[in-house]
Formats: structure tokens, C-alpha cells, sequence
């Protein structure tokens, strides 16, 4: 394969997207990057010259699932070049060289407009290993991964949380704030192409600005808001210990900031809690979510629990279960630990010797399958809110050879939520069309264009 500036031969390349939406929004600015250099996007794989492969590197299985796709597509086409990308190849691109011949190149994440040098490499002969240390931010892709109408917005990169679980800040950095002129030309853009979802993202929406002077979220949105039109403002990933009370307000006054708040609190155990490098307890994080309900009683409010922390015994599992059954949230993921190598709820003997004790695997899905039924319970029962109400639905795509259409309300974030299922003729993916939702069907949604 020729490929590269100084062959100035276009390439075709194909980008296998794993893991989350910030992944996404990475692999989106690959190829602005790459396609602003006159190499073209295929959604076949069998119909590009190289392959991309954006990772994810966050938990064990995450890292695992990103070589075994990897080694299956290099199998699927023995001829093609494949460049391991992303968070897993950020954080152990060296590592990843050695063990893996089959691949061509790694490249990180943290100056994503370089993949141009990755592919210019290439194009010599060489097999590039390119890990940026410092973070270059550049403007974001246009959404060409999403569904119609739907794009994530990037507002910052990195996290200075530093929970003693995470490896985020190994593999991302620092917080980032992007400037708030470039957001908002950002969403401008979007809004202008027809988007009318836009999914704001970051490792915590709370922190954002923190790094700058005058800029916070609640002021960030409003600027936001100020774009003309009908579109949805959704905000996913919020700390629970960073959240800003002046989203409430602007909930109440614009319909347009959607009353979705991801907020992943991971744990109710105070003990367990303090031990993750968090400051609230299952009474104040009660609290964050009954002020919430409270301000705006059609609120959602979707979390994440962390299973099998370090130390956590019989008594700290039944406190998750119960705090879980108490609010009532209307989403809920859930995910075993993982021993991070680098955090300090890994080291057994390090900073943190009170986590010594590693609570057995087959115990850990257990616990975890526990939450995961209990919640399939709540969502079905909180999903019955909805019968009966007229809301907009954004059709993202038609059932092949049925007069059904897959789509989202309000309280369905793209991806990681139920679906709205719209029984209708001639509707267009990537608009909000009015519907009376006629049945709560589990975790999904049945619904009636009006």
C-alpha cells in the first residue's frame, strides 16, 4: 500500500469505534483529520486500504475486546494494514507493538490531528508507534458516527478527580476545558447541518472550567441555549460532588436543556465511598437527586455503580442495594472492578493499604447481578410515567420492511437507554416528530406518530 503526504496517494480507511462517546468524538476528529488530507472514509472494511482501530482502555475486558477485534479483522483481511488507535494504545502503545506483529502502527490520543503522521509513516515503510505526551486540542469532526440528527459535543479533556479506581488520568491527563467560543461555534455547526440532539461530553461536565478563568457550565449552556431553534441540549457524565445547582434554573426556563442528568455516583457505602476518593455519602448523594426531582418532576436521572471495590464487604453491598431501591433511578449501569495498574485501589500494599483485601470474581458478579435485575424491576416501573403522554420522539432509523421506526424520547440517551418504538409511514431519521407513547414494553417504549 502507497500511502502518505509525500506519495501524495489518497488512502481509503475504515475506523473500527470501541468504547464510549468520547471515543467517538475522538475517532470523528481522526477523520476530519485524515479526510481534510484527501484520504477517504468507506464504512466496509473490506473496501479499505487500511484499518483503524480506536480502543478502549478504561477496564480489563474493554482491553481485551479491543485485541480480540483487532486480531479477528487482521484474520478477516490478511492484506490490509491495521493502526491500533486510541485509549489502550495511549496508554500502553509500547507494550502493544511488542506483543501484537500483526499491526502496522499505534497511535494514542492525545494530538488526534496527528494520525496524518501515522499515515504518511506508513506510506515510507516504516511501522510508526506515536504516543503523544501533552494534549493538543483541535476542532471537533462533524458527527458522522451517530445516528441522523444526534451529535456528542466534546467540552473537555481529561480529569482531575482522581478517583483511586480510575485510570483516566493515566491515559487522558489533566482537565482540559475547551474555550467556550469554540463550543458554541461547534454546536452552531452542528445545529446549522441539521443536528437536533446535541450530546455535550466530557470525563465530568461539573469540572468544566475549572482551568479557565470566567467559564463554568451553567454559563456554558446558556451560551448554547442562545442558538436559535428547535434542538435538544443533553448533558451526559456529571459528578456527583461537582454538580452545579444553576442547571436547575435553566432546566426550568428553556425546554431545550433536557431534564437528563447522568450523574454516576458508583456507591452508597461512606466507608467505600471515602475510599474511592469521593466526599459524599449515600445520604447527600439521596439528597443531589431528591433536590433534582423536587426542581423538575419530569427529571431523569441515570448512574453508574461500581461492584466489588476493594474492601467492600456483605453489609457495603447490601447499603448499594438498598440506596439502589430507595431512589429509584431510572437508569442504571453497572460494572464489575478492575484492578487498574498505576491507580491506587490496585496496590495492594501501597498508598492505600486499608484495600488490601480483593473481593473474590465469582462473589463480584454475583453482587453485580443482583443490581442489574433489581434496576431491570425499577426502569420497567418508572418506564409507566410515559403511557399515555404526547412527547417528541427523534426517529433515528426505519425497520427494514415494517412501517416501525426505531427512536428516543427525552429520557432515552443515545446508545446506553431503552429505544422508543414509533409505529408510522414516511418519517425522516434525524428529525423530532410528535408521538403518544400507547405502551411501556420493559425498558422500551411503544408510540403513535400523532
Amino acid at each position: 500500500m502507497s500511502c502518505g503526504q509525500e506519495s501524495s496517494r489518497p488512502v481509503s480507511f475504515y475506523v473500527e469505534n470501541l468504547g464510549c462517546a468520547k471515543n467517538q468524538v475522538d475517532a470523528e476528529a481522526m477523520i476530519a483529520a485524515l479526510e481534510a488530507r484527501s484520504h477517504g472514509m468507506t464504512r466496509d472494511p473490506a473496501q479499505a486500504q487500511l484499518i483503524i482501530v480506536n480502543t478502549c482502555g478504561f477496564l480489563e475486558e474493554a482491553r481485551q475486546e479491543s485485541i480480540d477485534v483487532t486480531l479477528e479483522l487482521k484474520k478477516r483481511f490478511p492484506g490490509k494494514r491495521i493502526i491500533l488507535a486510541g485509549c489502550f494504545a495511549q496508554r500502553d502503545g509500547l507494550e502493544l507493538a511488542r506483543m501484537l506483529p500483526e499491526i502496522d502502527g499505534v497511535f494514542g490520543n492525545r494530538a488526534l490531528g496527528r494520525i496524518t503522521e501515522v499515515i504518511d509513516a506508513l506510506g515510507r515503510g516504516e511501522r510508526p508507534v506515536l504516543v503523544p505526551e501533552s494534549c493538543e486540542a483541535g476542532r471537533q469532526g462533524s458527527p458522522v458516527l451517530s445516528f441522523p440528527g444526534s451529535a456528542y459535543l466534546k467540552i473537555a479533556e481529561g480529569c482531575n478527580n482522581r478517583c483511586s479506581y480510575c485510570a483516566i488520568p493515566l491515559i487522558r491527563g489533566g482537565l482540559i476545558s475547551r474555550e467556550p467560543q469554540d463550543i458554541v461555534a461547534d454546536a452552531l455547526r452542528f445545529i446549522e447541518s441539521g443536528v437536533v440532539e446535541i450530546n455535550l461530553i466530557a470525563q465530568d461536565l461539573g469540572s468544566y472550567g475549572d482551568d479557565l478563568a470566567r467559564a463554568n457550565l451553567p454559563d456554558l449552556v446558556a451560551s448554547i441555549l442562545n442558538i436559535p431553534g428547535r434542538y435538544w441540549l443533553r448533558m451526559l457524565y456529571i459528578h456527583p460532588d461537582k454538580f452545579p445547582a444553576g442547571l436547575l434554573d435553566i432546566c426550568k426556563a428553556d425546554n431545550r436543556l433536557l431534564p437528563y442528568f447522568d450523574i454516576p455516583i458508583q456507591h452508597a457505602s461512606r466507608r467505600i465511598l471515602k475510599n474511592m476518593g469521593r466526599k459524599g455519602d449515600a445520604r447527600s448523594y439521596g439528597r443531589l437527586i431528591e433536590r433534582i426531582r423536587t426542581a423538575l418532576p419530569d427529571s431523569v436521572v441515570r448512574t453508574t455503580f461500581l461492584v466489588g471495590f476493594p474492601g467492600e464487604t456483605v453489609r457495603d453491598a447490601g447499603e448499594l442495594l438498598k440506596f439502589q431501591e430507595d431512589v429509584q433511578f431510572d437508569w442504571l449501569g453497572a460494572f464489575r472492578y478492575s484492578r487498574e495498574p498505576g491507580t491506587p485501589a490496585a496496590t495492594e500494599f501501597g498508598p492505600l493499604p486499608r484495600l488490601a483485601y480483593f473481593v473474590k470474581r465469582p462473589l463480584v458478579r454475583r453482587r453485580l447481578n443482583r443490581v442489574l435485575e433489581a434496576q431491570q424491576q425499577i426502569t420497567c416501573s418508572r418506564n409507566e410515567r410515559y403511557v399515555n403522554r404526547v412527547l417528541d420522539v427523534l426517529i433515528e432509523e426505519r425497520i427494514e420492511g415494517e412501517k416501525l421506526y426505531f427512536g428516543r424520547i427525552y429520557a432515552q440517551a443515545p446508545e446506553v437507554d431503552g429505544l422508543t418504538v414509533v409505529r408510522a409511514e414516511n418519517l425522516k431519521p434525524g428529525t423530532l416528530v410528535r408521538c403518544r407513547i400507547v405502551k411501556a414494553n420493559g425498558i422500551d417504549l411503544e408510540a403513535v406518530a400523532e
